[in-house]
C-alpha cells in the first residue's frame, strides 16, 4: 500500500504540489491539473519541466486523473477528443511509468438526454473503443464511481466492465462520491471490490440537500471501515486523496487563500495516515 493524492489540491504548482508531498513524507503523486492544465493535454515543453521536477524530487506519478469521460463531457461529446487525450497521455504515462488514468463514463447530456438505453449503448461503445486504445498502449483506465453511465450505481458499474470485458478497465473506487450520489458507500464498495485497482479517499456529509466535504473519517464514506476492509484483505494499491475542502473543481469553488488549500491538504494527508495506522494496528 502506498501514498498518493491529487496533487492541484495542495496547490497549482507542481512545485507546491511536490513541496506537499514532501512534507506528508509521500513518494507518490496524482497529477491532475498544472496551472490550470491538465498534465494529458499541457504541452511538451511544460510536461518535460513537470517531468524533470517529479523526477528530480525522488517521486512517482501513482495515476494521470484525466478529464476523459468525465463530468464536463457529456454522452453527447466528440469522442475523438477523448482519444486524443488518451493517446497523448499514453507516452507520457510510460515515461512516468505509470499505470493508471481515472477516467469516468459520460454524464447525460442534460440540454439534449438520451434514454437510458441509448446512454448505456453509447457508454458501452465508447469505453470499448477506449479500452482498446489503452490496452495497446499498455495503460490502464481506472474507471471513477462519478459522473457518467457507470458510476449511477455499483450495478452499472459491473454490467460497463463486464461488456467492455477488457483488462484495461478497471475500478477506481472513491470513497466519497457514494454520499453525494445518495448511495450507500459500503454496500457499493462491496459489490465492485473485486475490480478495485486503486482508491480516491474523499468523504462528505449530506445536509439537507447540501454535500458537506469533510476530513476523512469525520463524513457518511465508511472510509475507517473501508480502508480497513482493503488491507485485510491484501490491497496494496494507492490510497490517494482528494480533499475537496478548501476548493472543488467541479463546482469552481475556489479557496480563500494559496495557504489555506496547501494546509488542509495536508492535513488531510496526516488524518489519512492516523486512519491506515490504527486500521492495521
Amino acid at each position: 500500500m502506498f501514498y498518493s493524492g491529487i496533487s492541484d489540491e495542495a496547490g497549482q504548482a507542481i512545485d507546491t504540489q511536490i513541496k506537499a508531498h514532501r512534507e506528508l513524507g509521500w513518494t507518490h503523486l496524482e497529477l491532475r491539473m498544472i496551472d490550470g492544465q491538465n498534465a494529458t493535454s499541457i504541452p511538451d515543453p511544460k510536461f518535460e519541466q513537470v517531468y524533470q521536477k517529479v523526477t528530480g524530487a525522488g517521486m512517482t506519478v501513482s495515476c494521470f486523473a484525466s478529464a476523459i469521460a468525465n463530468w464536463a463531457r457529456p454522452i453527447t461529446a466528440d469522442l475523438a477528443v477523448d482519444i486524443a487525450d488518451l493517446k497523448m497521455a499514453i507516452p507520457r504515462m510510460r515515461r512516468f511509468r505509470t499505470k493508471f488514468i481515472r477516467v469516468m463514463s459520460y454524464p447525460n447530456d442534460k440540454d439534449h438526454p438520451l434514454t437510458e438505453r441509448q446512454w448505456r449503448h453509447e457508454a458501452i461503445r465508447r469505453m470499448k473503443e477506449l479500452a482498446r486504445i489503452a490496452e495497446d498502449g499498455g495503460v490502464t483506465l481506472a474507471h471513477e464511481n462519478c459522473s457518467g453511465w457507470g458510476g449511477l450505481s455499483a450495478e452499472n458499474s459491473n454490467i460497463l466492465l463486464g461488456e467492455v470485458a477488457s483488462p484495461a478497465l478497471k475500478v477506481l473506487f472513491d470513497t466519497g462520491n457514494p454520499v453525494t450520489y445518495r448511495q450507500d458507500p459500503w454496500a457499493y464498495y462491496q459489490a465492485v471490490f473485486k475490480d478495485i485497482v486503486y482508491v480516491h479517499i474523499k468523504d462528505a456529509n449530506v445536509v439537507g440537500d447540501t454535500d458537506l466535504y469533510t476530513y476523512c473519517g469525520e463524513g457518511e464514506g465508511a472510509v475507517p471501515r473501508i480502508v480497513a476492509d482493503l488491507l485485510g484483505k491484501g490491497y496494496d494499491g494507492g490510497f490517494s486523496i482528494e480533499p475537496h475542502l478548501a476548493a472543488v473543481i467541479h463546482t469552481g469553488q475556489k479557496a480563500s487563500s494559496e495557504q489555506q488549500l496547501y494546509n488542509s491538504y495536508v492535513e488531510y494527508g496526516r488524518r489519512l495516515m492516523k486512519i491506515v495506522e490504527e486500521a492495521v494496528s
